[in-house]
């Protein structure tokens, strides 16, 4: 099955001195859905689709690469680069500060809350972006965190790889949330991965305790497949062609998740 944006609505969303175009479906509450590199590519569009499904509004903001576009090793790479030199929007080494980026995510949750109502808003990252979700918490209207692979900083040192793309600040406001409003945040890996270590949800554990729900998947798990090694939990090595496999129930889990608590 080919997933397309085609029956997304769109629109241009500025805030601050970015513009992005950001892709619409679905009714109820909102969830916004961050991709990952190489951009808004089809399983991420399979992802929202799901989401969708389950009675939420789905917002879909491209931050770079080319909505719609298939993945492709040469796309992979070239969106790297790009990334990369980005400096001005995403902090890729620097540990102890979220991309700039995020104050236009938070903006783009007023909005989204603005349109949908219901509780809140729920926010989802992915890879480079899997850290988003935290730091966009200091937006009140944010009350259901999921970090998926949270790859940033890049963990070149052991030092990089227990913490997290977020600033002292930002991962205090969402520790007093989670516990003054009863919220949680869940964040996804296979144990296997590289860009995400063991250390880093160990650092979460601390700074979270309970509110943390960590979802740990062995790389046997991914779809045999998938090219590369176990990493995107719930787009490319999301094994579809087991209903009933981890992955699958991993992706269930997310979604109901934002389900129960945006009150979908």
């Amino acid at each position: 099955m080919t997933y397309s944006l085609d029956p997304y609505e769109s629109f241009d969303f500025q805030f601050g001195p970015w513009t992005r175009q950001v892709f619409r479906s679905g009714k109820g509450p909102a969830v916004v859905i961050i991709h990952e590199i190489p951009g808004l590519h089809p399983l991420v569009v399979r992802f929202a689709d799901r989401v969708a499904a389950a009675g939420m509004t789905v917002y879909l903001p491209s931050l770079f690469g080319e909505p719609g576009r298939p993945l492709s090793k040469p796309y992979v790479l070239k969106s790297v680069l790009s990334v990369i030199c980005i400096r001005r929007e995403f902090t890729i080494w620097s540990t102890g500060r979220s991309s700039p980026i995020v104050e236009w995510l938070r903006a783009l949750a007023r909005r989204a809350h603005e349109e949908c109502g219901g509780r809140g808003v729920g926010a989802l990252g992915m890879c480079i972006t899997g850290g988003f979700a935290l730091a966009m918490m200091t937006e009140p209207k944010v009350i259901a965190p999921v970090l998926a692979e949270p790859s940033l900083p890049v963990p070149i040192t052991r030092g990089k790889g227990a913490t997290i793309d977020a600033s002292a600040q930002e991962v205090a406001c969402a520790r007093r949330r989670l516990n003054d409003e009863d919220l949680s945040m869940i964040a996804l890996r296979f144990t296997s991965d590289w860009f995400v270590p063991h250390d880093r949800f160990q650092f979460l554990k601390r700074e979270f305790g309970d509110r943390f729900d960590p979802v740990e998947l062995d790389p046997a798990d991914a779809d045999p497949n998938a090219p590369g090694p176990p990493h995107s939990v719930l787009t490319v090595h999301l094994n579809d062609n087991d209903p009933n496999g981890p992955t699958r129930k991993a992706e269930a889990r997310v979604i109901d998740f934002f389900r129960q608590r945006l009150g979908a």
